[in-house]
């Protein structure tokens, strides 16, 4: 049998050594820049009180102390609702309320993109007019609503306002429709696929930037929801509801309220870094051809 002839392509950019070294510099100064703001909020957190309230502020510290946390989380041990109900309160909401908004916007988005239906531009456009409206706007008639179905002062007055937020609809159905080619989709049906599994096996994965974009950007909204007009029990409030509480304590919760602020940015940064890595893959990876 004849051995099939491969060849090794090297791709060569024409860009001179020194143009690469200056978009290097660039570079790195551009992200130890952008690294800046989070850097002082960790340096703040370390610091004495007396460090803290130096004048001029110093960037650096110079007698780094872990106090700061320990007395932030003898505050939260010391409060009337234990600190863990709080941060069960903000991982349970943000959790369901992102994988909740994921599926619901996927599956909406794959039915008006790829699925004729009568009256789908208009409902489209429709999605489209209410991101024209910010949160406030439609706050009364929300509150109506929620009162109507009993959702005030529970759970589902955090959770399904995420679950039915258009933006992620918007950007779903975008992707797909630029994405997802009508031609794998029919040999799917071809062969006997049901439409759930075409969109779960086959559009899914050629939209993976999309959805993993849409769960940083839910998640983070989720995560730093601060106080709510539709929550009245403590024992129901977010995290980042007590982390404000510390942080309004004056002068003397000033360390606290430091340290509070790196914990505040530790799960939402995780969550970017880890999923941003994939979506670096998968942009350098998906490429199909029709």
């Amino acid at each position: 049998m004849a051995k099939l002839r491969t060849r090794k392509h090297r791709v060569v950019l024409s860009r001179s050594a020194g143009g690469d070294t200056g978009i290097t510099i660039l570079l790195t100064f551009l992200g130890a820049f952008m690294l800046l703001p989070m850097l002082y909020a960790i340096m703040q957190s370390l610091k004495p009180l007396d460090e803290l309230w130096r004048f001029p502020p110093r960037f650096y510290v110079t007698k780094p102390t872990l106090k700061n946390f320990r007395d932030l989380f003898v505050l939260m041990n010391t409060a009337w609702v234990p600190f863990s109900r709080y941060l069960f309160n903000t991982m349970f909401t943000s959790i369901v309320g992102t994988t909740g908004h994921l599926f619901i916007a996927s599956m909406a988005a794959y039915a008006m993109a790829k699925i004729p239906m009568p009256g789908g531009r208009a409902m489209f456009r429709t999605v489209r007019m209410s991101l024209m409206f910010h949160s406030t706007v439609t706050a009364v008639t929300s509150f109506i609503i929620m009162s109507a179905f009993g959702w005030i002062d529970t759970y589902l007055a955090i959770i399904f306002p995420a679950l039915v937020f258009t933006l992620g609809l918007y950007l779903m159905k975008q992707f797909m429709e630029s994405n997802v080619t009508d031609s794998v989709l029919e040999s799917a049906r071809i062969d006997g696929a049901s439409e759930f599994r075409i969109f779960w096996v086959i559009a899914m994965p050629m939209v993976k930037p999309a959805w993993l974009t849409l769960i940083i950007y839910c998640f983070e909204r989720l995560w730093n929801a601060g106080v709510s007009i539709y929550i009245h029990s403590e024992q129901l409030k977010s995290f980042n509801y007590a982390i404000h509480q510390i942080m309004a304590g004056g002068i003397k919760r000033a360390g606290a309220a430091a340290a509070a602020t790196v914990v505040m940015m530790v799960v939402p940064i995780s969550v970017f870094v880890i999923t941003q890595s994939n979506i670096i893959e998968t942009m350098g990876s998906s490429g199909m051809k029709d």
